[in-house]
């Protein structure tokens, strides 16, 4: 394997991975505020799983940056790097939403946590914990943009 497929690959495990670990705990930390919501009240399911869901995303947007890093670099398609500047760049890519991913996933899930709260309070104010929530969920989807636009350009 040549150093500029290995740093592209290094790239593409750290998007997926660090997105991926972002939504998990924002799902997790999402997930257990409204176990304790729905015990209480199992009709407000329907109402919380949105919230429960919007942490997902980060995960999903860094999944796609990786596939396109392994459609571009030859393991799935495409021709692999030639040296380690072509590998640098992919890594580069990869890093916002990396980064972006993990740290807007466990913010996210807090604000969908305390929304949980409005919910369970005000049912009838669910819109305003999405509202919120997906406040947050934009500097995800700006470092999914970049990482994309970056990766279409190499």
């Amino acid at each position: 394997m040549n150093m500029g497929l290995f740093l592209a690959l290094t790239g593409a495990a750290l998007a997926v991975g660090m997105a991926g670990i972002g939504s998990a705990k924002g799902v997790g930390t999402a997930s257990e505020a409204a176990a304790g919501v729905i015990t209480d009240d199992p009709g407000k399911f329907g109402k919380l799983l949105v919230l429960q869901l919007l942490p997902g995303t980060q995960g999903l947007y860094g999944l796609i940056i990786g596939v396109m890093v392994l459609l571009n670099t030859g393991v799935l398609g495409g021709t692999a790097p030639e040296g380690a500047a072509a590998g640098l760049a992919y890594l580069a890519a990869c890093l916002p939403i990396a980064l972006g991913g993990l740290f807007s996933g466990i913010a996210q899930g807090r604000v969908c946590a305390a929304g949980v709260n409005i919910i369970a309070k005000k049912p009838e104010e669910n819109s305003k914990a999405i509202v919120s929530a997906s406040l947050v969920e934009l500097y995800a989807l700006l470092a999914f943009i970049f990482s994309f636009l970056i990766i279409i350009n190499i």
